[in-house]
């Protein structure tokens, strides 16, 4: 049932939500009405209108410059108060480092934010040659980059079913490498293998692999990962990441439970 056609007003949060979150992936540069409209799949009008009702409650600004809008005071009130309960970085942020130091490549960490990733701490690696895909604040849909790929894969099956019932338009929006059965697939070799692998189905060339993170409970809430090019992800190379990276998953896992007793 679409829950938007019969609560009144829900169309109208979906879409304001939906914004929040474009200005908020957009970082401190912020994003154009027009921009932000193409992305929400909304007329201008109807974006222009949102923002304007946002910017009233204080959680977007526009830059009186260049016209473009950033968040608000008010989300870095809200994200303060939220954090106490779902930040992590502060405990995550060395193991972070320490990944990326290990491997000499890009390590982030991201976070479940209901059919998305949310990137939380992005640390450059020192290998000269980079992959730019992801950065802090940058959202995936779950099963498409290399973090989202590792917690679906650990996700409960009705929970994965209903993933797929929701988003039949992965395919469509990332290429035919993102269909169900596709998908389904690499979700098993994950599973097998303990770590995602997204072989630049994303940026060609761009090679990223991916550990789930647990709560206390056991549900995949995080994830660490590992981003760089195609030719540091070779089969000579990759089971050496990989334990590395799955290594540095249960230490994190480990601290978040011990941590929240």
């Amino acid at each position: 049932m679409d829950t938007h056609a019969v609560v009144p007003g829900a169309q109208a949060i979906a879409r304001a939500a939906s914004l929040l979150r474009l200005v908020t992936a957009s970082g401190t540069g912020g994003a154009s009405v027009s921009e932000l409209a193409r992305r929400a799949e909304l007329t201008r009008p109807t974006t222009h209108r949102l923002l304007t009702a946002l910017r009233r409650e204080g959680l977007v600004d526009q830059d009186e410059h260049t016209g473009t809008w950033m968040p608000g005071p008010e989300l870095f009130l809200m994200g303060n108060v939220a954090a106490a309960r779902y930040d992590i970085t502060e405990i995550a942020r060395d193991i972070v480092r320490s990944l990326s130091v290990r491997t000499e490549e890009s390590a982030f960490l991201s976070v479940r934010r209901g059919d998305e990733t949310v990137c939380l701490v992005d640390e450059e690696g020192s290998f000269p040659i980079r992959s730019f895909v992801l950065h802090e604040g940058v959202r995936f849909p779950l099963g498409v980059a290399s973090a989202g790929l590792a917690i679906l894969a650990f996700q409960q099956p009705h929970d994965v079913d209903a993933y797929f019932e929701r988003h039949p338009e992965l395919a469509q929006r990332y290429g035919d490498a993102h269909s169900e059965a596709r998908l389904r697939r690499r979700l098993a070799e994950t599973k097998e293998r303990g770590y995602s692998l997204n072989p630049g189905l994303i940026v060609k060339g761009s090679y990223g692999i991916g550990a789930a993170v647990f709560t206390r409970d056991g549900h995949p809430q995080w994830a660490l990962s590992l981003n760089g090019v195609e030719f540091r992800f070779g089969p000579d190379r990759l089971p050496e990441l990989g334990r590395t990276l799955l290594a540095h998953a249960h230490q994190l896992t480990s601290r978040i439970a011990s941590a929240r007793r």
